[in-house]
């Protein structure tokens, strides 16, 4: 099996092989895409190739990439509309087949190969108090015209642990089967966008995962790297949403691709995320002693925010292989250094569901 090295020659991720830190994106993005033997083993068990549709996103060309690595033996087709030429180039240089696709377009998406396993990954979330009918389309018609083109294949489609009500901070967080009753229209969105893939799932057997991801992590955007920069640049740090869940977002992509070996009939959720609840302000005090910083806090910590319990997640795929400890010291690193920025704020602290 031939596999892609990182610049240390790792070529298999497992807890002991973290490097101290990346000094490019480069670097970075061949970590986020080193598989563990555990995605290899399901790979080898999963039958038929994958297609990403969203693959243009901050997580699509990292989960692209380690699927190939994965299974290298696999067709592996990332589809976008890929309005950056640059970032279709990058994939097809690691052997990932790209389709350029506006997925809105019914014919366009019926003409797309009728591959196996779905990874289905686009959303909108930003923007979507200035434009709720583009997040109204893109988050459950979108989907619908997936879940109908793609009814004979295994569908995981993206969701969020915002589809949930608040929880109480000192709670468990919320399981699968809590009630959904979220604030906003973005979150009601992607409640629409899961009934419709269980709707047609339901009608013609569609085996699938509602993913339901919280917070996932890269140096470049996140709830860490939010908190991160505020603090090295001395900017108030609000704790009114004063607990967060995160999760590497190589571990998340990993869970993903596993995810496609669990898919039911019909479709059922799963949240992922990490095993703790982090205290923003801890994680600011935290940030400010690791830089060298003074610590600017305001607000006060809500009684109840999101935080999801990755239970079934944690038992059916193991605990994240990254920590939170060591995604802490390398965003450090990486703010510190002035390293490049997503520059695209989670906006974690909104209380009313407003992006």
């Amino acid at each position: 099996m031939t596999m892609l090295s990182s610049p240390n020659n790792i070529t298999m991720l497992d807890q002991s092989n973290h490097p101290a830190g990346f000094t490019s994106t480069d670097e970075l993005e061949t970590f986020l895409s080193l598989p563990t033997q555990a995605l290899i083993d399901d790979m080898r068990k999963l039958d038929g190739d994958i297609m990403i549709l969203g693959a243009s996103g901050k997580m699509g060309p990292s989960l692209a990439r380690l699927a190939k690595n994965a299974a290298p033996e696999k067709r592996i087709v990332a589809v976008a509309r890929f309005s950056d030429p640059a970032a279709r180039e990058q994939l097809e240089m690691h052997g990932i087949e790209t389709i350029a696709c506006d997925m809105l377009d019914r014919d366009a998406l019926a003409k797309l190969p009728k591959i196996k396993n779905i990874i289905f990954m686009a959303g909108r979330k930003f923007g979507s108090s200035g434009d709720q009918a583009a997040t109204w389309a893109t988050n459950t018609l979108m989907p619908a015209l997936v879940a109908e083109v793609f009814h004979q294949s295994r569908i995981v489609a993206f969701s969020t642990g915002c589809v949930y009500e608040f929880v109480a901070t000192d709670s468990m967080g919320s399981n699968e089967n809590s009630p959904l009753n979220p604030p906003g229209e973005y979150a009601q969105s992607c409640i629409g966008r899961e009934r419709l893939l269980e709707h047609f799932s339901q009608t013609h057997q569609t085996p699938g995962i509602l993913y339901r991801l919280n917070y996932a992590i890269d140096l470049r955007y996140g709830v860490l790297h939010d908190v991160a920069v505020k603090v090295r640049d001395g900017l108030p740090v609000d704790v009114t949403m004063g607990h967060a869940n995160v999760i590497w977002q190589g571990d998340a992509n990993a869970i993903a691709l596993r995810c496609l070996l669990q898919a039911t009939v019909p479709t059922s959720p799963i949240n992922v995320t990490g095993p703790e609840t982090i205290s923003v302000r801890w994680l600011a005090n935290e940030f400010a002693r690791m830089m060298g910083k003074e610590v600017v806090i305001t607000g006060e910590e809500a009684d109840k925010v999101w935080l999801s319990n990755a239970t079934l997640s944690n038992r059916l795929f193991g605990y994240p292989v990254v920590s939170l400890g060591q995604m802490m010291q390398w965003t450090a690193d990486w703010v510190m250094a002035q390293m490049p920025s997503h520059n695209k704020p989670t906006h974690f602290e909104a209380r009313d569901g407003t992006y």
